[in-house]
């Protein structure tokens, strides 16, 4: 089903077409709820986004009935986190024991997990995505939000709806419409991402620390590197690049020729920002994902968060928005049901921030990493936090809820 509309009207407008955005309009669709998700590009094609689909992730695919063609996609499987701590190596999370029959983290570009999910969402009478279209702000009556001002190559429009989700990332305009700020917290780095090419059937490292700290994801054709900074310290100069090259050189000599050929141009900068909303929703409007808790990239753990928020906020609302405008009590639940667990991800990851930024090459790993790696019934731990996050969604109730109204 398409849409190149000028006004519409729907039960739920979801804006963002990421995947918490595109996985809860899917939802909200199979259960009967005339759902349109508005995404501002023409297609997925970005690199440097997440690829990681944790094992919670694919849990849940299963439950769509949309696991087995997420297998048949390229992807690549791993099994347990390993870490070259200078000249050490230790495994840091095992995922072998997750309660799931998917026991590993795939890595798949983005783009194409986007567009499973969305080939699966038109297939849906009541699920609608509209591309090439950004929203530009709400419409409100009487103090509540009823639907949101978008703005396309064929002009402005406007799209009324009993509920605006707003799955639109850390900048989210859903958010700043409604006067949402969120909560700013810590952060020592920001992270430079790249890509090098790969010599045939080489392996590398999956991270590597001690000396700087450096992932190396296997992409096929070549690596997708992203490699920690102190914050605020990239400043893009000529000097910047080379101290770039010869840090990566230290920590991975390995790269160190390939180094040479990246240029300026080739880099791009994450300034991570860890922040979450004090309030998720406001009359008519509900937050989820990124536009309620930024994450920091340690661990990969955001896409598995933000898919979590938008299985709860569609299992829990589809039911109402069939039938009218869910009230405050109840977009509140939500964040209740998903605040704790992306409070709890972001405590951690600031915890484990100077790890990542430690910069000797003769230390030796950090205690609990070598308690981790000496008595391997311990990375079962981290591996399930990773892994399964610490409130793992399901599509259908697994458990009666308390009731929300």
């Amino acid at each position: 089903m398409t849409a190149n509309v000028k006004t519409l009207t729907v039960d739920c407008v979801v804006v963002g077409g990421g995947p918490a955005g595109l996985i809860c309009g899917l939802m909200l669709a199979r259960a009967g709820v005339e759902t349109l998700v508005i995404e501002k590009h023409s297609d997925f094609l970005r690199d440097f986004r997440g690829d990681t689909i944790h094992p919670a992730t694919q849990d849940l695919l299963a439950e769509l009935g949309l696991l087995e063609d997420f297998l048949v996609l390229p992807h690549a499987d791993m099994a347990q986190v390993t870490l070259r701590w200078n000249s050490d190596q230790l495994v840091l999370a095992d995922f072998s024991h997750l309660p799931t029959s998917r026991r590993v983290i795939s890595f798949m570009p983005q783009w194409e997990f986007l567009d499973l999910i969305a080939r699966a969402g038109v297939r849906e009478d009541g699920f609608t995505l509209l591309r090439s279209t950004e929203v530009t702000g709400v419409v409100t009556e009487a103090g509540q939000v009823v639907g949101v001002r978008t703005r396309s190559g064929d002009g402005d429009g406007e799209v009324r709806a009993r509920l605006v989700i707003g799955a639109d990332g850390r900048d989210s305009t859903v958010r700043r419409a409604v006067g949402l700020v969120p909560r700013t917290l810590a952060n020592a780095m920001d992270v430079l991402w790249f890509r090098l090419p790969k010599v045939a059937a080489e392996t590398l490292p999956f991270a590597q620390a001690g000396a700087g700290f450096v992932i190396a994801i296997d992409r096929g054709d070549g690596f997708q590197v992203a490699h920690a900074i102190p914050a605020g310290t990239w400043d893009a100069s000529p000097e910047a690049l080379i101290a770039l090259r010869r840090r990566i050189a230290r920590i991975a000599p390995e790269l160190r020729a390939r180094m040479e050929s990246v240029g300026l141009d080739d880099l791009r900068l994450l300034r991570v920002r860890l922040e979450r909303l004090p309030q998720w929703s406001a009359r008519g409007v509900l937050c989820i994902g990124d536009a309620a808790h930024a994450m920091s990239p340690a661990g990969g753990v955001g896409i598995n968060l933000a898919i979590q928020d938008a299985v709860a906020a569609a299992r829990e609302l589809g039911p109402v928005l069939r039938e009218r405008t869910p009230s405050t009590r109840e977009l509140r639940a939500i964040q209740r049901r998903r605040a704790w667990p992306a409070a709890a991800i972001q405590w951690i990851q600031q915890r484990i921030q100077p790890m990542l930024l430690a910069d000797d090459p003769h230390s030796r790993p950090p205690l609990p990493l070598r308690l981790i790696d000496r008595f391997p019934v311990l990375a079962r731990v981290p591996g399930h936090i990773i892994g399964m996050g610490l409130r793992p969604e399901h599509i259908r109730r697994r458990r009666t809820l308390r009731r929300m109204r």
